[in-house]
C-alpha cells in the first residue's frame, strides 16, 4: 500500500472562520462588481445607491461582529502592534515566520485598511452627486463645492480600493506559493488544516447574534438615509 493511502496523522482540521464572517467576505465580491457596473450609467445610479446602502449595512455589521462576534473575527484577535508586525515581516523574509490560524499580523492590518477604504467609499457616496440627476441623500446637507469634492474623492478612492484588492489577492497567492498555506479554502469551508498541537479550534458565536447585528446595521443605515437628510 502506498504511503499516501494512510491519513496524515500529523495534521488536523479545525474550525476557524464562522459563517457570518465568510458570507460577509464573499458578498463583497459581487457587491463591488455591481457598484462598479451601476456607476457607469446615470440610468443605473439608483441601483448604485441601493447597493451602496447595502455595503454600508454590511460594513456596520462587520464592525459590530469585530467587537462581539467569534474570537477569530474580532479586531482584538488579529490587530498587532508595530513591533509584532515588524518581527513578522523580518521572519517572513528569513523564511521562518510562524503560521497563524487566523489573520497574521500584516494580514490583520490589511483587513483594517480595506474596511477603512470601503467605509470611506460608502460614506462619501452619501454626499456625492453625478452632476445630472442623482444626489446622495446627504448631499443637500453640505455645500455644492463640498459635494463635488467628495464626489471626486469617492471616484479616486474606488481606484485605490481596486489596487489594495489586487495586492490582497496577490498576497494570498504568494502566501500559498511560498508557505504552501491555503488561505482561500478556509474562507470557504470555515475550517483549516494545522499541525497537531499547534492550535485548537475556535468556538463560534451564535449565528442568531449575527442576525441581530445585521438587523441593527440595516435598520441603522435605513434610518439614517431616510430621516437624517
Amino acid at each position: 500500500m502506498q504511503d499516501h493511502d494512510y491519513p496524515d496523522v500529523s495534521r488536523k482540521r479545525i474550525p476557524i472562520w464562522d459563517l457570518p464572517t465568510r458570507i460577509f467576505h464573499w458578498l463583497l465580491v459581487p457587491l463591488l462588481i455591481g457598484l462598479w457596473y451601476t456607476s457607469q450609467d446615470v440610468m443605473t445610479m439608483k441601483w448604485h445607491m441601493w447597493l451602496g446602502y447595502t455595503l454600508l449595512a454590511l460594513l456596520l455589521f462587520r464592525i459590530i461582529w469585530g467587537v462581539l462576534g467569534t474570537r477569530s473575527s474580532r479586531f482584538s484577535d488579529f490587530l498587532a502592534g508595530p513591533v509584532t508586525v515588524f518581527r513578522y515581516l523580518r521572519d517572513l523574509f528569513r523564511g521562518k515566520s510562524p503560521t497563524y490560524t487566523g489573520h497574521n499580523p500584516l494580514g490583520g492590518w490589511s483587513v483594517m485598511l480595506m474596511l477603512g477604504l470601503l467605509l470611506f467609499q460608502g460614506i462619501s457616496g452619501l454626499f456625492a452627486n453625478d452632476q445630472i440627476f442623482t444626489r446622495g441623500p446627504f448631499a443637500r446637507m453640505v455645500s455644492s463645492s463640498t459635494s463635488n469634492t467628495l464626489t471626486s474623492l469617492h471616484k479616486s478612492n474606488f481606484d485605490l480600493l481596486l489596487i489594495v484588492i489586487g495586492i490582497h489577492v496577490l498576497a494570498v497567492f504568494l502566501y500559498w506559493l511560498i508557505k504552501r498555506d491555503n488561505l482561500v479554502g478556509p474562507m470557504i469551508t470555515g475550517r483549516k488544516w494545522v499541525a497537531r498541537g499547534e492550535a485548537s479550534g475556535v468556538r463560534f458565536a451564535s449565528p442568531w447574534w449575527a442576525l441581530v447585528a445585521l438587523g441593527v446595521s440595516a435598520a441603522g443605515v435605513w434610518g439614517a438615509v431616510t430621516y437624517l437628510p
